[in-house]
């Protein structure tokens, strides 16, 4: 299930990123798109729910489901979903690489333990990561696993994408994060890893991820330059 509803939603998707459903259209109704993928009603319910919440579909009642979406000028990263940084490159198109510059075990003092949300004597992996996108080095991402929930991590796997190894390999389900945005000065480190030409503050996210039991398994702050770079989330109104 799980199978046919990713594709499914990234198929959609690539469809209406390209204009094949192009914006203020309506897409094929639900009976077309179930015959199309040979799905049940519920799977494609899913996967137009999470293009909803993407803001790239809006339902409409009694018309079917309409498209939304608009390119914008500038890389988009995801604050309401839940995309890593290989399929938010792959998504905006880009020559996206990273680099690892540390990848370490540590355990968790007290002062990290209140920084992060982890227990105190957690074992966790630290990793430090250069995002380099059409050759420039834009993204600086701290990241800490819970070393018993990412089991046998490498520095190789977080190279290509530690939520592609937790969800195919440990078959871990990412549920929910939590994230906040602000404006910080650039330090020292950004300015030793990153290409910032006279760029004196940074957009910086801080986030807390859980899997579907609730547990705390990341806590990560990705440092970026932002004038790359756009946030997007979707707002809706209650009635």
């Amino acid at each position: 299930m799980r199978t046919i509803y990713d594709e499914i939603y990234r198929d959609l998707l690539t469809k209406i990123e390209q204009g094949v459903y192009p914006y203020q259209s309506l897409i094929p109704s639900e009976a077309t798109l179930t015959k199309e993928y040979a799905c049940s009603h519920n799977t494609l319910r899913k996967a137009i729910a999470l293009l909803s919440q993407q803001g790239a579909l809006q339902p409409v009642h009694g018309k079917g489901v309409r498209v939304i979406y608009q390119k914008r000028p500038r890389a988009l990263f995801e604050l309401g979903g839940i995309e890593t940084f290989k399929e938010a490159a792959q998504r905006n198109d880009l020559d996206a690489k990273t680099k690892v510059v540390t990848f370490e075990r540590v355990t968790a003092d007290a002062e990290l333990a209140a920084r992060t949300g982890f227990e105190e004597g957690a074992n966790l992996y630290y990793v430090v990561r250069v995002r380099i996108i059409n050759g420039k080095a834009l993204i600086l991402d701290y990241n800490y696993f819970l070393a018993e929930l990412a089991a046998n991590l490498t520095e190789d796997k977080a190279r290509r994408s530690i939520y592609e190894y937790l969800e195919n390999k440990l078959d871990m389900q990412i549920a929910t994060s939590k994230r906040t945005v602000t404006v910080e000065r650039v330090t020292a480190e950004d300015r030793r890893f990153l290409d910032l030409d006279s760029t004196d503050y940074l957009a910086v996210v801080t986030g807390q991820t859980f899997d579907s039991y609730g547990r705390m398994f990341e806590f990560t702050q990705s440092r970026h330059r932002p004038d790359y770079f756009s946030f997007f989330t979707v707002a809706r109104r209650e009635v």
